[in-house]
């Protein structure tokens, strides 16, 4: 199987399925001229023309609007911001207008937009340009949202997507663009809301999603040379959530452990925590650990910043506590 980049499945998505429906194009800023802010959208503008490739100015809650409301017109845009961080211009394009419109119509309108782009930190950009969005955005009903971490998960994701009737906050990161994985030649997609075991184990479960799930990969390997055996679950999307993956891999091992790169107070790992009380009590060995970054905006210090993100060696010392090791 070939290997390819991160950015070069995402442009592969888009492509792919821009070939089979013209209704599908692309808008943001520096996503035709200069092929992508993280060339994400590499040859997209000589394939498919100015039409359907549209350079923005930057004017975030102007783009976002054109986009919804050509969804209710008939199109599939796909929306890229540069940053989630700049999503906040237009947000209220898309909590008020995008995740209400199918509901606010009697089901007469439905918006089938991808709104795409980086969250979370991305090194030293500092406290406006490093925050989590995923809990923010899966807090309002009538959205999906997907954070893949890797190139295929990223591609089969993306292309489900792009085909999905409802509107999907598609997040990447851009420490996960130069990102290498094996990726077929050949036609396929991932459904939404179905989560993968990327490792399976027996003593603890470890659940995670996005660029941070990279940790906890590290303190598996470390934790299995000292014969703990940790099951890895990627969510993949976060809304809707696979609660059947978790909740049937805390049976197993009857200890969790959450890793999620958000600040601490009402975020992802704090709605698994509770499906997981409600729903699996009788069966934890242990409280619940949830692993968070510190309660600060992020710091531009980059001796900070390594304080203020999740690292293996907490994943480590959290698995030992619900071990009691």
């Amino acid at each position: 199987m070939r290997t390819i980049q991160f950015r070069e499945a995402v442009a592969e998505a888009m492509s792919e399925e821009m070939r089979t429906d013209d209704s599908i194009y692309l808008m943001g800023e520096e996503v035709a001229e200069y092929n992508g802010a993280y060339k994400a959208s590499k040859g997209m503008l000589d394939e498919f023309g100015a039409d359907r490739v549209i350079d923005t100015p930057i004017a975030e809650l102007g783009f976002a609007g054109i986009g919804v409301g050509s969804a209710m017109n008939g199109n599939r845009p796909i929306i890229e911001f540069m940053t989630f961080n700049f999503s906040l211009v237009g947000i209220d394009q898309i909590i008020n207008n995008a995740a209400k419109m199918r509901q606010m119509s009697g089901g007469q309108l439905n918006i089938p937009i991808v709104f795409r782009g980086p969250t979370a930190s991305a090194g030293q950009l500092a406290a406006t340009h490093s925050q989590a969005f995923e809990s923010w955005y899966a807090n309002c009903p009538g959205l999906k949202v997907v954070v893949p971490s890797n190139p295929y998960d990223a591609k089969g994701l993306l292309k489900s997507s792009i085909r999905d009737d409802d509107p999907v906050i598609f997040m990447e990161s851009e420490q996960m663009y130069g990102d290498k994985g094996e990726v077929p030649e050949g036609e396929y997609t991932i459904p939404l809301g179905v989560a993968d075991i990327k490792r399976e184990g027996d003593d603890v479960t470890i659940v995670s999603f996005g660029k941070i799930i990279k940790e906890a990969y590290k303190a598996a390997d470390e934790l299995a040379e000292e014969g703990i055996s940790c099951e890895v679950i990627d969510l993949r999307t976060i809304r809707p959530m696979d609660h059947d993956a978790i909740l049937t891999s805390v049976k197993k091992t009857n200890r969790l452990v959450i890793l999620e790169e958000a600040w601490p107070f009402g975020n992802v790992s704090t709605e698994i925590v509770y499906q997981v009380q409600a729903q699996a009590f009788d069966y934890l060995d242990a409280p619940i650990q949830k692993i968070n970054t510190a309660d600060t905006p992020a710091p531009y210090s980059p001796a900070l910043l390594e304080e203020w993100l999740p690292n293996k060696n907490d994943v480590i010392k959290a698995v030992k506590k619900v071990m009691y090791k």
